[in-house]
């Protein structure tokens, strides 16, 4: 059986808000902004070169808003898209590696400033939250895991 991720929900506060962050600040396409009823909207947005998609909208989820911790996305070049995202008025934390040489711990323990010495891939992170503190990381794949 094949299975892949294609949707992620967030949880947001104001839907417009939102939808400005994703779209207009990081560039994201949007796919759908669907007012299906009074409380009930879908807004979807791909990241450039993602086949993995993120909804938020009204009535979508009970998860409270910014609660989402953890999403990730793979760059090729972290000093490229760190700076790419400070152009586009983002706050991001990083590059950092984890102190472990594994992925990183969750909230700020662990964190070695700086990009893995050697650049490997999987090795080095950076972070931003969107307007509601939902956070998102940032991990440098430059090569592929056998079987990735």
């Amino acid at each position: 059986m094949h299975m892949r991720l294609e949707v992620v929900i967030l949880p947001v506060s104001d839907v417009d808000r939102a939808k400005g962050f994703y779209v207009e600040q990081l560039g994201w396409r949007l796919d759908a902004d669907f007012p299906v009823n009074d409380g009930y909207r879908i807004v979807q947005v791909t990241p450039p070169g993602s086949e993995c998609s993120v909804i938020f909208g009204d009535g979508l989820t009970q998860q409270e808003a910014g609660t989402l911790h953890g999403l990730q996305l793979t760059v090729t070049d972290i000093l490229d898209a760190r700076k790419e995202l400070t152009a586009r008025g983002v706050e991001v934390s990083g590059p950092f590696r984890d102190g472990t040489g594994a992925f990183h711990h969750a909230g700020d323990t662990h964190r070695v400033p700086g990009t893995h010495p050697d650049r490997a891939s999987y090795g080095t992170f950076a972070a931003f939250k969107d307007l509601d503190g939902n956070e998102w990381f940032l991990q440098e794949v430059t090569e592929r895991a056998p079987g990735r």
